[in-house]
C-alpha cells in the first residue's frame, strides 16, 4: 500500500482543517515546495495536494500548484474545487500526475467523463461522505447519493480510482472508517485510496489488510504533521498487508 502525505493549501500556505471546516486551520508551513521535498526525502512516492481555496471559495491556487508540480521532485496529484476541463488541462500541462474531481462528479459529471477520456488512468473521483451520503462544495452540502452509487457512476465514466473519505473523521486522528472503505471497494470493483482519520500505525495496518480488495493507497495528513509517527514508520506499517 502506498502512503501519500497530504499538503492542503490555503492562501499558499500548508494547513490542515478539522472535518474540513473553515476556521479550524492548523498551520504547518509557508513554503509548500519545501514541505513536499521533505516528504520526498523521507520516502514518499507521491504527494496528495488539496486546494482549499478552490474548494471553499472557488478561487484556484494555480501558481502555487504549478510551483509544487515543478519543484516537489516526485509526482503530485491535485484535488479540491476542480470543476472544469480547462483547469484540469492546465494542471496536466503543468505536470500534475493525477486529477481528482469531487463536487464536479455530482454536479458536472460530463466534465469528469471528458477528463477520464482525455487522460486515462490519471483521473480519480473523490467520494467524501457523511453517514454514507456524499457531501459536496467543500463538505458543506449533502447530496442524496450514496458513496457506492457515485462510485458506480464513476466506473461508467471510465474512472478506475476513487478516493474515499469519511468526513466526520478527517483531521480528527480517531481512525479511518475501515468498514465503509472495505464495503465501497468490494461494491465498486475500483481501486480505492483511503483517507481521513489515520492517527496510529495500527490504522495503516488495518487498511493494508484491505489491499486485496483494491484499497492500495492511503492519504495521511495531520498524523504526520503532528508527529504521531514518521513517514518511514507509516510506509513500513502500510507494507504489513495481511490479506
Amino acid at each position: 500500500m502506498i502512503v501519500l502525505p497530504a499538503i492542503d493549501l490555503r492562501g499558499g500556505r500548508v494547513v490542515r482543517l478539522r472535518r474540513g471546516q473553515p476556521g479550524s486551520e492548523s498551520f504547518y508551513g509557508d513554503d509548500p515546495v519545501e514541505v513536499a521535498r521533505r516528504w520526498a526525502a523521507e520516502g514518499a512516492a507521491s504527494i496528495h495536494v488539496v486546494d482549499l481555496d478552490a474548494a471553499i471559495d472557488g478561487r484556484d491556487q494555480g501558481p502555487a500548484i504549478a510551483r509544487l508540480a515543478a519543484g516537489a521532485g516526485i509526482p503530485i496529484e491535485v484535488g479540491g474545487g476542480l470543476r472544469s476541463i480547462e483547469v484540469a488541462r492546465r494542471y496536466r500541462d503543468g505536470g500534475v500526475a493525477r486529477l481528482i474531481f469531487g463536487t464536479a462528479a455530482v454536479k458536472q459529471p460530463e466534465v469528469v467523463r471528458a477528463a477520464a477520456q482525455a487522460w486515462p488512468g490519471a483521473v480519480a473521483v473523490a467520494i467524501d461522505a457523511r453517514d454514507g451520503r456524499v457531501t459536496t462544495a467543500g463538505w458543506l452540502e449533502e447530496s442524496e447519493l450514496t458513496a457506492l452509487e457515485l462510485a458506480q457512476r464513476a466506473a461508467g465514466w471510465g474512472v478506475d480510482r476513487i478516493q474515499y473519505t469519511d468526513v466526520t473523521r478527517d483531521g480528527m486522528l480517531t481512525g479511518p472508517n475501515v468498514a465503509a472503505t472495505e464495503e465501497l471497494a468490494r461494491g465498486s470493483g475500483l481501486r480505492v485510496t483511503a483517507s481521513g482519520g489515520v492517527g496510529r500505525l495500527d490504522d495503516l495496518r488495518a487498511l493494508a489488510a484491505l489491499e486485496a480488495c483494491g484499497v492500495d493507497e492511503v492519504i495521511v495528513g495531520k498524523a504526520l504533521y503532528e508527529g504521531c509517527f514518521s513517514l518511514g514508520e507509516a510506509i513500513a506499517a502500510a507494507g504489513d498487508a495481511a490479506c
